[in-house]
């Protein structure tokens, strides 16, 4: 033991122990695996969360606030990095990943919530000093108080420069954007300021949880006995639960009877599987089938019609989860791991083609908000080869008078219209089929023949469908 006289202790406040807050920590642990490992938050939150929960420390509200800290820091981290931005005395690239991850988790508290000025930034320091250490934390403090000093708005007109000046930069930090994504939304959408405004808005808002009741297998009346839970909007197989909750928790959901899936996503299947053909109608193929949402309803629609479905996919663990979704389905199908640009069955097997094909994912910015952030422009020519070699695939596939669905979930022309021009210019023997009547009830879509979802006018993600026929 030291002989050392112990120093004193400076005067002021006596040290205080950081409280460890769960929840913060929680969304903290999720922030950093969406930054570190490229990881999507609606696949590492609800781990963290069962795992929470099974610990004992969290409640519902619990989990609710966690997922509001998680998916509102991401869906604003624009917004809230230019906020920042003009706080700190450096360039942003300059702070530590780590710290700029709990000053987005405290400016969205202070900006986004109701959580009371005092609360929000004493939680977030706490959190600092569990997470990062007390020096840290003094930076943290320091920053949210400035960030504190002003509203959303009034940070808004501070850091956003002027619409008339740079309509899409004022766009893409009022509306937490990439400048260069705002441009794209807005040639696919066309128009004024009000779509676009409202576009990006719906954007940022967290979706409804939507079901679909696979034929054969469930209804709708069954989900409909869930709580909270309201019949779709478009699809006659939907289900919305306007209260989130677990999905999984659902007995016809646990069994693989029902599903998880936008209804967007079930229009487009459901345009495919109702399009008119000339002449049978027994073999249908899901092209790119993984991970299995549209070929188990595929499948079950099939399945009433006595046809049978192909669902490839090139991924075998992607395969793995389609043959998972299709167990159970009354009527004959087969998985199988297959590249679709080079389909390894005859040319004309099939009478119906689904290709929704790998995309920007550019139309689900609402169920992925990080992805708006990961994505860059030359990701586009990145997947161009991939989207042209699945549809000229798909085209090959099928058989004269057989159609061929082409589906992405991306409105960026590059990816839709651009790759249908090219290929029906390289298969004259083709037509586009007129979508439209085959979402009946869907309203604004367009002039066709084509067909465009938007989350601010339908509700669902921004999926792409063109249908062409082979004629000869």
């Amino acid at each position: 033991m030291s002989d050392q006289p112990r120093r004193p202790r400076k005067p002021g406040k006596p040290y205080r122990r950081p409280k460890k807050d769960p929840v913060r920590v929680l969304a903290f642990e999720a922030l950093r695996a969406v930054d570190e490992r490229d990881a999507y938050a609606n696949l590492v939150l609800p781990p963290l969360l069962r795992r929470a929960r099974e610990g004992g420390d969290f409640d519902a509200r619990d989990a609710a606030l966690a997922t509001e800290l998680v998916y509102g820091t991401l869906r604003r981290q624009g917004t809230y990095d230019a906020v920042v931005a003009a706080c700190v005395d450096r360039p942003l690239r300059e702070v530590d990943p780590p710290v700029l991850d709990v000053l987005g988790l405290g400016t969205h508290q202070l900006l986004g919530t109701r959580i009371p000025t005092h609360a929000a930034v004493s939680a977030s320091v706490d959190l600092a000093r569990v997470v990062l250490g007390d020096g840290r934390a003094k930076f943290v403090n320091a920053v949210l108080r400035k960030v504190a000093q002003h509203d959303l708005d009034g940070w808004l007109e501070r850091v956003a420069p002027p619409y008339d000046e740079d309509p899409e930069d004022h766009l893409a930090v009022v509306h937490s954007h990439p400048r260069w994504v705002v441009s794209a939304l807005w040639d696919s959408l066309g128009g004024g300021r009000a779509g676009i405004e409202d576009l990006l808005r719906a954007d940022n808002e967290r979706p409804e949880v939507t079901l679909v009741a696979r034929p054969g297998r469930a209804t709708t009346e069954e989900l409909l006995g869930e709580e909270a839970a309201l019949p779709g909007r478009w699809s006659p197989y939907a289900v919305r639960l306007s209260e989130g909750g677990e999905p999984g928790a659902i007995p016809a959901v646990a069994d693989g009877r029902a599903g998880v899936q936008d209804e967007g996503s079930q229009l487009v299947a459901l345009a495919v599987a109702n399009a008119p053909l000339d002449g049978p109608d027994h073999r249908w193929l899901d092209g790119c089938a993984g991970p299995g949402g549209k070929a188990a309803l595929l499948a079950a629609l099939a399945a009433e019609r006595g046809a049978a479905l192909l669902a490839s996919e090139k991924q075998p663990h992607r395969a793995g989860l389609v043959a998972k979704a299709l167990a159970g389905n009354p009527g004959p199908y087969q998985v199988v791991a297959a590249d679709g640009t080079r389909p390894p069955w005859r040319p004309g097997s099939f009478d119906r083609v689904l290709v929704d094909v790998p995309c920007t994912g550019l139309g689900a910015l609402r169920r992925r908000p990080e992805a708006r952030w990961r994505r860059r422009p030359d990701d586009l020519d990145g997947f161009a080869p991939l989207q042209r070699g699945l549809l000229r695939g798909a085209l090959e596939s099928v058989r004269v008078g057989g159609v061929v669905g082409y589906a992405t979930c991306s409105p960026h022309l590059a990816e839709t219209r651009a790759v249908v021009a090219d290929l029906l210019k390289q298969f004259p023997d083709t037509e586009l089929l007129d979508a439209r009547p085959l979402l009946p009830g869907v309203p604004e879509l367009g002039e066709g023949p084509d067909v465009q979802l938007w989350p601010h006018l339908h509700g669902t993600d921004a999926m792409y469908l063109a249908l062409i026929r082979r004629t000869g």
